[in-house]
């Protein structure tokens, strides 16, 4: 069994995050998060897909993931987002990187994964589709030449949409709980 795991949008100590699935609190929130992260079993890859926080919660959202990386020896990954400081949209990206190596043993915007002999690309953004009417940060999305992708972003409540089934949403939304690559490749 893989020991893969994906997870995106999490957005820690982010109020309205928090408050949309009904948590009393972003403290709650944020806690039933780590929760979830702190059951995955020691040394786990996981890959976050973007959304890590949102700006001014930074460090907060780092030092929670830190215990994550102490405490249960996971090997973790970020594909950079747009609420990231670390994404190169972000005019002070290159400073900021530092920060997030301190947690993550990789920090990219776009990633790949090979999976029974099967390239699957890893991206913060969908090939097409978003959570507002217009698609937004169209510069950073990968296109699609039909290789199957993983993505965050969307905040959709199911993993996949009909329109296009070679893309798989890992967000907060959609899984509750951090994706299994099995669980997700079984969409393609």
């Amino acid at each position: 069994m893989s020991r893969i795991y994906f997870i995106a949008d999490l957005h820690l100590g982010h109020d309205l995050v928090a408050d949309l699935p009904g948590f009393d609190s972003t403290k709650l929130h944020d806690d039933y998060v780590m929760e979830q992260l702190l059951a995955l079993p020691k040394r786990s890859s996981l890959w976050f897909l973007g959304d890590l926080e949102r700006g001014s919660d930074r460090q907060y959202a780092l030092d929670r993931l830190d215990q994550v990386v102490q405490t249960r020896e996971i090997a973790m990954h970020l594909i950079a987002g747009n609420h990231d400081a670390c994404h190169p949209m972000h005019r002070r990206a290159a400073k900021r990187q530092r920060e997030y190596f301190a947690v993550f043993r990789s920090v990219q915007v776009v990633g790949k994964i090979r999976h029974n002999r099967r390239d699957i690309l890893l991206s913060h953004f969908p090939y097409g589709g978003d959570h507002t009417e217009l698609e937004r940060f169209n510069q950073w999305r990968l296109r699609d030449y039909g290789a199957p992708l993983i993505h965050g972003h969307t905040h959709q409540h199911t993993p996949t949409s009909v329109t296009r089934p070679n893309q798989v949403c890992v967000s907060w939304e959609a899984w509750k709980r951090p994706a299994k690559l099995h669980e997700v490749t079984e969409y393609f």
